[in-house]
């Protein structure tokens, strides 16, 4: 049996240790501050413990509060997450899922038809955005993003690899001018996604001397990105992850061989505990089986040429 303080008193305590100010924590757990007080103050006589400094128009925490505080944080947004899995949505059937517009169009779409196929039980609604999902507050289910696959709390699963190689339109390699080695890149328009890193990296690497990095449009987004090369505009390094599709339909061909390891990757990510929801599971199966099947294709770059 867990023996916890009351958790009016721990709300409390969170609140305005997270504000570090009553005033603004009674504001949002809708009481007085004179209530915060009294509640913070039952919550140190029961640890025994100070937890805050009280000061001339302000506070402060003291050691011990500063410990008490980001387990406690952590553990409210667990609860929240674990009560908005089962209060948001009267319909059992809807699964949604937030993705990235890049990951979305250029690889998700294609595959979807074998997900319908198997399992048409399941109302399953995309959520195209660049913003991070915060899982106790947003409707969503589970997302796929692209990092490290370390995120607090919540449960990630690898997918597929983001190495980075140069592609570009067949057309802008039949009007010219060549491109036959890294060095010919100097003649052409070079696309950016974000900042300039990528493609500075990878210069580097293939021992481009004479090719400018920084110079070419930035966009910010990677659909965005690919559709430019796809139009001629350019030369992109594109996640080959998002690309192959492309490469295979020959919208987009890769004068070069020569990939750059980002070091990160696509991860399915969801609260712990979502998988006990049968919609969950299965979509987040699904999803590793279709990254298995990309894994094992003869088409694959080789190992990455840089970190």
């Amino acid at each position: 049996m867990r023996r916890l303080p009351p958790l009016n008193a721990l709300r409390a305590f969170e609140a305005g240790a997270r504000h570090l100010s009553f005033t603004k924590a009674a504001a949002e757990l809708n009481v007085t501050q004179t209530a915060i007080s009294h509640q913070v103050r039952q919550l140190e006589e029961l640890l025994q413990v100070r937890l805050f400094r009280r000061l001339t128009r302000k506070v402060e925490l003291t050691a011990a509060g500063r410990l008490l505080l980001p387990g406690l944080s952590e553990g409210f947004d667990r609860l929240a997450e674990a009560v908005a899995l089962v209060e948001r949505r009267p319909d059992e059937r809807v699964l949604t899922v937030s993705v990235t517009p890049s990951f979305g169009s250029k690889w998700l779409v294609g595959r979807l038809p074998r997900f319908w196929r198997g399992h048409a039980d399941i109302e399953l609604r995309l959520h195209h955005t660049m913003e991070l999902v915060e899982f106790g507050r947003d409707e969503v289910d589970m997302a796929v993003r692209y990092g490290s696959g370390q995120w607090p709390g919540l449960a990630a699963d690898y997918l597929l690899s983001v190495d980075l190689l140069p592609v570009c339109s067949p057309a802008l390699l039949e009007r010219g001018p060549r491109l036959e080695e890294p060095a010919d890149l100097a003649g052409h328009t070079l696309l950016h996604e974000d900042d300039y890193e990528d493609w500075s990296q990878w210069l580097t690497i293939a021992g481009a001397e004479g090719v400018e990095a920084r110079r070419g449009p930035v966009v910010d987004d990677g659909w965005v990105l690919l559709q430019l090369a796809v139009n001629g505009e350019g030369v992109a390094l594109g996640s080959f992850a998002l690309v192959a599709d492309d490469l295979a339909a020959g919208r987009l061909v890769s004068p070069f061989d020569l990939t750059l390891s980002t070091g990160a990757a696509y991860h399915v990510v969801y609260p712990q505990g979502a998988l006990n929801d049968p919609k969950v599971r299965a979509f987040r199966d699904w999803l590793l089986q279709e990254a298995g099947r990309d894994a094992a294709a003869p088409n694959q770059p080789g190992s990455p040429a840089a970190k």
